[in-house]
């Protein structure tokens, strides 16, 4: 089997409104606690005052990279403002990384923005784009040495979620809260589809911040893409690569030009001639109720590759939401085994890392329950109880994809 180049990175992600705690300037910390159903974030997991903790873990497992991310609504909490503390916080974030042997993957934009620019009307207000390029030119000084940055996280999921929000706003949503990573109890309407315009002026801002990084600090750029890893019926092919765009490609596409691209994939969806098929309940689900799909990686990895053109993957999130750590170990050993062939099969697939999500069981926007994380975390005393899948995973990346 062909292994991957030398540098290859093993490690694991977070994203730092799950963990952190009282991120109070976010816009999302402002919706907590609005909608019924919705849980707070609160002190999530303390990984603010604790990161030094979490990274040792990691290290001292065997790994050798963290994905982690950078809050925009503590950097600039009002417009223009920019906080020096905040900004010599992350620079220690990622000093402790280097000290610890970990190269860090840093994220500039997971899901959440700062209230103000909500207000302002978010990724769909008139000065958007402005704003984020103004945040990553200020971010920019304390990324020395970062090798992997990337801009945003699943624009395709944020688009879906800045939907949700207008139509909140608009009083065109009912019930209860819809976290867009967590399946309801029985029946669930399906996610809403993308925006295509959403989607188009997230690419813009992609854009827009890209060659700045570049020049400004010397890292590889890119985005993150949340792969749903379709599978047609006989007869829907044409659905599917309908399907295909609005939900993936129209972000893959933007890859186009970027360092690499980041492959999210946690399960994968069946495609009918009438679109998605629902997922049935099923004792094998998830806890977020997505099936049980360990190959929906290597799935993700190869329609990636297609449509980027043989770009450098990152796989910056696959993991599964369970109680049960022997099954964590399994459904990631199978889904590194199916990369492992990916890779092998001659197709030029350039896969550069495997980060698995989550370092830490987090705050799953909007709900608690579903626990990803390869630690436990108390989350009244924040004790760090590592599962027996962190020694697994650093284990495997000793050894290898074989």
């Amino acid at each position: 089997m062909t292994e991957p180049a030398p540098g290859f990175l093993w490690g694991a992600s977070t994203a730092p409104h799950q963990i952190e705690g009282n991120n109070l300037n976010s816009d999302f910390w402002a919706s907590e606690g609005r909608v019924p159903g919705m849980e707070r974030s609160g002190d999530a997991c303390d990984s603010y005052h604790r990161y030094r903790e979490d990274m040792k873990l990691l290290a001292d497992a065997g790994l050798n990279a963290y994905r982690f991310g950078i809050e925009w609504a503590r950097i600039e909490p009002v417009p223009g403002m920019i906080s020096r503390a905040e900004l010599a916080h992350y620079r220690r974030m990622i000093e402790t990384a280097f000290e610890l042997g970990l190269t860090p993957v840093v994220t500039l934009h997971h899901f959440t923005s700062p209230l103000w620019f909500a207000q302002e009307g978010g990724w769909l207000g008139e000065h958007a784009t402005e704003r984020f390029r103004a945040y990553a030119e200020a971010v920019s000084p304390i990324l020395e040495g970062v090798e992997w940055l990337v801009t945003m996280n699943e624009p395709n999921m944020l688009a879906i979620m800045v939907g949700m929000a207008q139509a909140m706003r608009n009083q065109q949503a009912g019930g209860e809260w819809q976290s867009p990573t967590v399946d309801n109890e029985g029946p669930r309407p399906p996610l809403p589809a993308p925006d295509v315009k959403i989607g188009e002026r997230l690419v813009e801002a992609h854009h827009a911040v890209r060659d700045g990084l570049r020049e400004r600090t010397g890292a590889k750029v890119g985005w993150t893409v949340a792969n749903r890893a379709f599978v047609a019926r006989p007869g829907a092919e044409e659905k599917k690569r309908e399907l295909e765009y609005v939900w993936e490609d129209l972000y893959l596409e933007g890859a186009r030009g970027d360092d690499f691209v980041g492959v999210q994939s946690y399960s994968s969806q069946w495609v009918g001639p009438d679109g998605i098929e629902p997922h049935p309940q099923h004792p094998d689900n998830t806890l977020v109720g997505t099936a049980y799909r360990p190959d929906a990686l290597s799935i993700a990895v190869r329609h990636t590759a297609e449509v980027t053109g043989g770009m450098p993957i990152l796989i910056t999130e696959n993991g599964i939401a369970t109680r049960d750590d022997t099954r964590r170990i399994a459904y990631t050993g199978e889904a590194l085994k199916h990369l492992g062939a990916a890779i092998a099969d001659g197709h030029g697939i350039d896969v550069r890392g495997y980060l698995h999500w989550s370092l830490l069981d987090n705050y799953e926007w909007g709900h608690w329950e579903p626990t990803f994380g390869l630690i436990e975390v108390d989350r009244e005393t924040f004790e760090r109880r590592p599962k027996p899948s962190l020694a697994w995973l650093g284990e495997t990346a000793r050894r290898g994809l074989n």
